[in-house]
């Protein structure tokens, strides 16, 4: 399989994903929404069944949707990234140039999908939250923590579905994401991924996404955080690559 197919499945796997993953979030947090305040729940299952969708449209290259599948893949000691993928610094590049890219431009799909309710939301920080994850209780340490054992978590289980085929197929990877929004997503919600956070926050950061009041001028300040954004790349990508680690040494 070439690279160029490999990028092109990576593309419209995770730009799926960031479509619908953040659409959700869109549905549940923005003004005037039909699925205006439909709860944590709603957005967990959201996420994983955009896994479940991404999932299928990419799997030409293994579907990782992910860097830190990625990486976590690359620590294991795999020869493959995907059949007939070999692991090499050339793969991995491409692999992280198409997940980085689709989750922009799903990301920005989903603010076009959506675009009169970002306009009604005088929040600032709603919006932001549609395209990318800020913590509960600001503490970088243990925000760190808290995305390296969520991440940890999703790659390595994903790594042991691998070993252990269920028949299943992509809805093993989706349950996976809601379980982890749902029992780990608190404290910072669960990127897991640094694609789909960064991604995401660098279309907020490029979008004309400021509120306008009645008199038509702006009101507010669009912040994209960036002083929390290193977190949700660091930390998935620490967890990952220490799962594929522990992997390699136990399955």
């Amino acid at each position: 399989m070439g690279l160029g197919s490999v990028f092109l499945s990576e593309v419209l796997g995770t730009g799926v994903l960031l479509l619908l993953g953040a659409g959700v979030v869109a549905n549940v947090l923005l003004a005037k929404s039909k699925g205006f305040d439909g709860g944590w729940l709603l957005i967990n299952f959201g996420w994983g069944l955009g896994v479940f969708a991404g999932v299928y449209v990419a799997y030409k290259s293994g579907a990782h949707l992910n860097p830190a599948v990625t990486v976590g893949i690359l620590t294991s000691g795999a020869a493959e990234y995907a059949p007939g993928v070999p692991v090499s610094a050339g793969s991995t590049i491409v692999y992280f140039a198409g997940e980085f890219l689709g989750a922009f431009l799903g990301a920005v799909l989903a603010w076009l999908a959506y675009k009169p309710h970002f306009d009604e939301t005088p929040d600032e920080g709603l919006k932001l939250a549609v395209f990318s994850t800020g913590p509960a209780i600001r503490s970088y340490t243990w925000n760190l923590v808290c995305e390296v054992i969520g991440t940890f978590v999703l790659v390595f289980v994903i790594l042991a579905f691998g070993k252990t085929p269920t028949q299943i197929g992509p809805l093993a990877a989706a349950l996976l994401v809601v379980g982890i929004g749902a029992s780990l997503g608190g404290p910072t919600g669960y990127a897991i991924n640094p694609a789909r956070d960064l991604g995401p926050r660098i279309a907020h950061a490029l979008l004309p996404l400021s509120y306008k009041g009645t008199d038509g001028e702006a009101v507010g300040k669009k912040d994209s955080d960036w002083g929390y954004s290193w977190i949700p790349v660091v930390g998935p990508i620490v967890g990952g690559a220490i799962a594929g680690v522990v992997a390699s040494l136990v399955f």
